[in-house]
């Protein structure tokens, strides 16, 4: 199983990082680029017997270890 996981900080939170971003693509030239979000995607393989087994194994992985369950939401894709 191939697994994808999407981190980001939850809306509430101050993203200074995305805000350094929006303001370079400004000064760049680039008009129109508003609330930039910054985060953090993670792939890797992973032994599973089903989808299902997959995704319970992975959500524990962000709970314990790859995202701040207080700061950050994460989304998990997993494919075959």
């Amino acid at each position: 199983m191939k697994a994808r996981i999407a981190v980001r900080l939850r809306p509430d939170v101050l993203d200074p990082q995305g805000k350094a971003i929006g303001q370079a693509l400004e000064i760049l030239g680039f008009s129109g680029v508003n609330n930039v979000r910054q985060g953090k995607l993670i792939e890797f393989d992973l032994d599973a017997a089903s989808a299902s087994s997959a995704e319970e194994q992975v959500r524990g992985m962000c709970e314990k270890l790859l995202a701040n369950p207080v700061i950050e939401d994460y989304e998990i894709e997993i494919t075959a």
